[in-house]
């Protein structure tokens, strides 16, 4: 008997697709879900209600997960998921793409919801393919070989420091711990190891600054990237649901989950798998950056 294939429901008309008939915890042969996520970049798994065991289970399945975060402990019992509780600092109001701070950023994510609001909390992605393809000609030949340097922001996952649930002594260890993570330079421009098309790969939560550029240059040209890349045209929306499972590839987007469901519980968890060394169109590929002079800005 040949194994069942997803229904597939295409979100918006650029990309995102929900996939219904079957259950994750059932699948065996994750080839399917890797072609429909290359072809949609986010997708939506609903009534899912996957346990810690079967998230990781599954992650395995998909590729090789990588640990839960660069400097912040996984769960105890699963070392490579990263608990997301808004109660204790897990907000990320800010348009990111996952771990983009170190050489091989993460080839996709799972986050799968333990506790919803009620009201709010939705989650944004943006669509940095098309948003490529539907610049104009002359900007996309003008940023293609372009390259920026990456750089964790200590406190990232858990907003600014003024708006966030960890305490001084829990700042204080972050950001001890995050200058041990040496900045690194990406393409602006990244060829996508299975597709071969091309995206942006800028983002504010990471991007520090484009190399060879004034900073005026640098400042201004990301801040039209960055504008461009979250038009209503290349973002979906998820209203979340118990039970749902998130995937989305984290090469070709970007995400913002929204801060607008006051002390309400929010809890998710996530799995990122691990990447490949991103590639520019001319073939130059990330490094770290250890010219003082290119990676401080």
């Amino acid at each position: 008997m040949a194994p069942a294939t997803w229904n597939v429901g295409p979100i918006t008309g650029a990309f995102g697709a929900e996939l219904s008939g079957q259950l994750l915890r059932d699948v065996t042969d994750a080839s399917e879900i890797h072609s429909l996520l290359a072809e949609h970049l986010v997708l939506v798994f609903r009534d899912q209600h996957l346990t810690h065991a079967e998230h990781s289970r599954l992650a395995h399945l998909m590729g090789e997960p990588t640990p839960a975060h660069p400097v912040v402990p996984g769960h105890p019992d699963y070392p490579e998921m990263l608990i997301l509780d808004a109660a204790q600092g897990g907000k990320n109001a800010l348009w990111h793409t996952d771990v983009t701070f170190i050489e091989n950023p993460p080839q996709l994510s799972i986050l799968v919801a333990d506790a919803v609001p009620p009201f709010g909390g939705d989650t944004l992605w943006s669509d940095t393919r098309t948003a490529y393809a539907k610049l104009n000609p002359v900007l996309r030949d003008a940023v293609r070989d372009l390259e920026a340097v990456h750089r964790i922001a200590p406190l990232a996952y858990w907003g600014e420091p003024f708006d966030s649930a960890l305490t001084r002594d829990d700042a204080d260890y972050l950001y001890e711990l995050s200058k041990k993570q040496p900045p690194v330079i990406h393409p602006v421009v990244r060829i996508h190891p299975t597709t071969g098309l091309p995206n942006l790969f800028v983002n504010p939560g990471f991007t520090s600054h484009l190399v060879g550029c004034s900073r005026i240059e640098s400042e201004h040209l990301l801040r039209l990237l960055y504008s461009h890349q979250v038009q209503p045209e290349f973002t979906l929306r998820h209203h979340w649901q118990l039970g749902d499972v998130l995937m989305w590839d984290n090469q070709a987007t970007m995400h913002y989950a929204t801060d607008d469901y006051e002390n309400v519980d929010r809890r998710m968890r996530r799995i990122t798998l691990r990447g490949t060394r991103p590639v520019g169109p001319s073939g130059v590929a990330s490094r770290v950056a250890s010219d003082p002079l290119i990676a401080v800005r």
